[in-house]
């Protein structure tokens, strides 16, 4: 994981030097868990059953009064779902992927027996294929376009999941890149060798290395086509709820 500055012609400092780890094989979802799927979690009391939470996590949904996802809320007794422009009834948007902190997708995950992935899952599930060999996209090596995935603005919200099949991994799993970031359960830190841009940024990345923060993958409808690449990271803070981020479950 991770780029050397040779041959990537632009990146942030996080982005450069490398890691090599072996990452054993694993199941992944094959798509990302859906306001629907979620809304069976949140029914089955999720937000109020304290065995699915880390203890940082319950604390923080008790102090939130946490009850659902941020763009969730209800009115007269219905759920409806809160875009970026427009506001819809839950029930009509049930296909799109779920927006959650990494809080709230470590307690989905558990209540569903699975878990989150690693940074490194993600990347060998989008970017090494069954012969081990690497492509700069899940897809293979065609530059990102719009038939691949929903980012560079081609939406201004999330869309039905799985609507991009042109942009499926060479392993079958679905949307690794686009319709919104990808939550991993990796604390944000450097790659070995890693030097912060003194001259121009000194502060872009190395102030987040404190264990707070954490690794998102892939890229949202809102990111750049030019930011779509292997290397590129994004981070947030486990309970930051106000994020363009799906998530997925892995197992052993």
């Amino acid at each position: 994981m991770g780029a050397r500055i040779s041959r990537l012609p632009f990146g942030w400092d996080n982005e450069f030097g490398e890691a090599i780890i072996d990452v054993p094989s694993f199941k992944i979802d094959s798509l990302p868990v859906t306001n629907e799927a979620f809304q069976e979690f949140v029914a089955a009391g999720g937000y109020r059953d304290e065995r699915y939470w880390r203890p940082e996590d319950w604390r923080w949904t008790n102090l939130e009064q946490k009850k659902s996802p941020a763009c969730w809320f209800q009115l007269d007794g219905s759920w409806w779902y809160r875009s970026m422009l427009d506001v819809f009834p839950l029930d009509r948007v049930q296909s799109w992927p779920v927006y959650v902190s990494l809080a709230e997708a470590r307690a989905y995950a558990r209540w569903s027996g699975k878990r989150l992935p690693t940074e490194a899952e993600f990347h060998r599930a989008a970017y090494c294929g069954p012969d081990g060999c690497e492509t700069q996209h899940p897809w293979g090596q065609f530059k990102p376009g719009v038939r691949h995935g929903n980012f560079d603005f081609s939406s201004w919200s999330p869309a039905p999941v799985g609507s991009w099949p042109a942009g499926t991994s060479r392993w079958g799993v679905e949307e690794l890149v686009g319709n919104g970031w990808e939550l991993t359960d990796t604390p944000f830190a450097p790659f070995p060798g890693f030097s912060p841009y003194i001259k121009s940024y000194p502060d872009y990345s190395r102030d987040f290395f404190d264990g707070k923060h954490y690794v998102l993958k892939g890229a949202s409808w809102a990111t750049d086509a030019r930011l779509v690449r292997p290397s590129f990271r994004n981070w947030y803070q486990a309970h930051y709820p106000y994020v363009f981020a799906k998530f997925r479950c892995v197992s052993d």
